[in-house]
């Protein structure tokens, strides 16, 4: 199968993943502009379903500073604004933490605590648990050891950690770099508690589906990421769109066996997001 163009036939709408599907961090990958395009055109909807540590609005405004504009798409659906919303109604594991949160991560993941009712604590010693939204600029996204006098001290005091962003690693540009789901996994390995939002986990595609407006059966989920984009597809129901252009960056002809491999059988491989 060459393009996407082949598969909008057969589908009324798309869950699409952002950060390795539509753009590399800086800029949208060749063909991706045009392929919601013609998706717009040919009355499909879509929805943007992120991993991201950040609320909807503001990866909203984001995609439109490089030309995915609001015209292009129906929404987007993202990990840190499931964890928002955890928070703000306290629902499920989040109704037992206390007020009091030592935030893991840089500056511009603050909207997803910052305007609800909780303590930031500067100290895990004196917090009730830990908002893991992933590497800092301080110590950057490359060597998680530098992370672990942090991780370590979350561990001594006991925190509970909530992970609004399940990614391992992402690429940025040609870099590869750690994720807030690096070091949960590091901190579950460590015996810590962990709870997460997003991909894989199916819960994430019903709010999605609601926002897309199509039945799981005329849906399908497009990602780069076979451990979270396809796996989570698979346990949602939704057949899946695996593309070689973000992490696994596979040349196409070694696709089919590493899908085989996995065990996950996505409906499709394409090179990118094109049509």
């Amino acid at each position: 199968m060459s393009g996407f163009g082949a598969l909008a036939q057969n589908y009324d709408g798309f869950i699409v993943d952002l950060w390795g599907v539509v753009h590399d961090g800086f800029a949208p990958y060749p063909g991706v502009l045009d392929c919601l395009k013609r998706l717009k055109e040919a009355g499909k909807r879509v929805v943007f379903l992120s991993n991201a540590p950040r609320r909807s609005a503001g990866i909203t405004q984001f995609l439109a500073s490089m030309g995915v504009t609001p015209h292009l798409h129906d929404g987007v659906m993202s990990s840190g604004e499931a964890v928002y919303l955890g928070l703000k109604n306290r629902t499920e594991e989040f109704a037992t933490l206390g007020k009091r949160l030592y935030h893991l991560g840089p500056p511009r993941d603050r909207d997803v605590f910052d305007t609800l009712d909780y303590e930031e604590a500067a100290d895990p010693a004196v917090a009730d648990f830990v908002l893991n939204t992933g590497p800092d600029d301080n110590l950057g996204p490359h060597n998680a050891d530098l992370y672990r006098p942090a991780l370590d001290a979350c561990l001594k005091a006991r925190l509970p950690m909530i992970c609004a962003n399940p990614d391992l690693e992402v690429m940025k540009g040609g870099d590869r770099i750690i994720c807030a789901g690096y070091l949960a996994q590091l901190y579950e390995g460590d015996g810590g508690t962990v709870i997460q939002r997003g991909k894989p986990d199916a819960a994430i595609y019903k709010p999605t589906l609601a926002l897309l407006g199509t039945s799981a059966a005329r849906t399908m989920a497009v990602g780069d990421s076979l451990r979270t984009d396809i796996t989570g597809a698979k346990a949602a129901g939704i057949d899946s769109c695996w593309v070689l252009s973000g992490i696994h960056a596979l040349h196409p002809e070694q696709a089919p066996a590493e899908a085989e491999a996995s065990g996950l059988n996505p409906t499709a491989i394409l090179p990118g997001f094109a049509w």
